[in-house]
């Protein structure tokens, strides 16, 4: 009998209704490259509503969790800013329910993997603080908001050595990624950085009091560099083992 696939819980998007959309009234998204990515990594994907209230329960019947990207940003009065830059969306209920899920994920000590705005959001929660709008604050920066289609690379990003990142891809010490950012992490309280673009821009962190907390900034569901679905199948046996 094979073993049985450990459960990847992944965060859905929560949009607003209109009369040219998906439906009239709120609806949930999440890009299918997700779920296809855990999946072919070995996992059982569940897509998760965005109820602050019932992060525990949801969590307690999960071996992993993945935080999604999306087209928003977290509130900067969650790091301490006093002001917004005029670029930056919200969606609070969203960021309040992966955060529950995130602390629920850490206190049971599950594996968790944040991609792009997940992985910001697990930098706020180690003491990170955010660059609101990157061109703003360096503009000879890279367009990390790439104008080419996402399932193509754009720049390259150097992993750090000693980091769980190094370890799943196997010590490559570059690799190709995909960018789709605006913000980027600023000061990395005490989160372990493990990749760094080109330019100098933070493109992962990691806990380093969990067996696996790790962000990307890029997306690596796109699998553009074969360290991509190297990561996605560390996270899933990383959860495999939990279960």
């Amino acid at each position: 009998m094979a073993a049985e696939r450990p459960v990847i819980g992944i965060t859905l998007d929560l949009e607003d209704g209109g009369a040219e959309r998906y439906s009239r009234f709120a609806w949930c998204a999440l890009r299918e490259n997700y779920l296809s990515a855990v999946a072919t990594a070995g996992g059982l994907p569940v897509a998760l509503p965005l109820f602050p209230q019932l992060g525990l329960e949801y969590v307690a019947k999960l071996d992993g969790l993945l935080i999604t990207g999306g087209a928003f940003d977290i509130d900067p009065l969650l790091y301490g800013a006093s002001e917004r830059h005029p670029s930056v969306t919200l969606r609070p209920r969203r960021t309040r329910a992966e955060n529950a899920l995130l602390a629920a994920a850490l206190q049971r000590n599950i594996p968790v993997l944040g991609i792009c705005g997940g992985m910001q959001l697990i930098a706020v929660n180690l003491g990170a603080t955010l660059i609101q709008h990157l061109p703003d604050t360096n503009p000879t920066t890279l367009p990390h908001e790439q104008p080419n289609p996402r399932d193509e690379a754009s720049h390259g990003v150097d992993i750090q050595p000693d980091t769980l990142l190094a370890r799943i891809t196997g010590g490559a010490t570059r690799i190709a990624v995909n960018s789709a950012h605006h913000q980027a992490v600023g000061t990395p309280g005490r989160g372990r950085v493990n990749a760094i673009a080109e330019d100098g821009v933070i493109e992962g962190i990691e806990d380093p009091d969990h067996r696996f907390c790790l962000g990307v900034q890029w997306h690596p569901e796109f699998g553009i560099d074969p360290a991509d679905r190297t990561l996605f199948k560390a996270f899933v046996q990383a959860a495999g083992e939990q279960a």
